[in-house]
């Protein structure tokens, strides 16, 4: 799933209310299991000049690359730390948990030959999902516009629950961008 629709749901998922800390804590852990790619691929492509064929056909699948993956989308690390927010009764750490559990959750069931290592360190096993949120040979002419019509009402969740103006604006720009990549994939894979 792309990282604008994780925010959407993450946010209305868990958001309560949608402003503060609560909302922050949504976002961050909506976030987190995609931030090492982004900097990684960000750096590659643009401070190192690293064309994109090598950075998403090679160093994507590089056991380097896959290592830091395993770290960040962990259900055993995200679990222990909701595990530990639950028990500190720290509800700002268990929102940011739970949000990157259900970020963890949707891509376990979206990534088609993509996926990432989910229960390191006990094991680098990849589950290779039938359906994709990007790959049209694995469904993604379903999951799409299923994703976007999720994105929508998670919009209407969110704005329902009193956002700021900016966080309006800033979910606004998040649901323009998922629909656009959505468009995306389906047009170009």
């Amino acid at each position: 799933m792309n990282t604008p629709a994780h925010l959407l749901i993450g946010a209305a998922a868990f958001a309560r209310p949608a402003q503060g800390r609560f909302l922050w804590a949504a976002l961050l852990g909506s976030l987190l299991p995609d931030l090492s790619l982004y900097l990684m691929a960000g750096t590659s492509l643009y401070v190192l000049g690293v064309p994109a064929s090598v950075v998403f056909d090679q160093l994507y699948f590089s056991d380097g690359w896959q290592t830091v993956f395993a770290i960040d989308n962990s259900f055993v690390l995200w679990g222990l730390a909701l595990l530990v927010g639950v028990w500190m009764r720290w509800k700002v750490w268990t929102v940011g948990a739970s949000a990157g559990l259900l970020h963890l959750s949707m891509d376990f069931l979206l990534h088609a030959g993509d996926g990432r290592p989910q229960f390191w360190p006990f094991s680098n096993w990849v589950f290779h999902s039938p359906i994709s949120y990007w790959d049209s040979t694995h469904h993604a002419l379903w999951v799409a516009p299923i994703s976007a019509v999720l994105c929508v009402a998670c919009y209407a969740v969110l704005w329902r629950r009193g956002m700021p103006i900016w966080a309006k604006a800033f979910f606004a720009v998040l649901l323009m961008a998922e629909l656009w990549v959505a468009r995306q994939w389906l047009l170009f894979f």
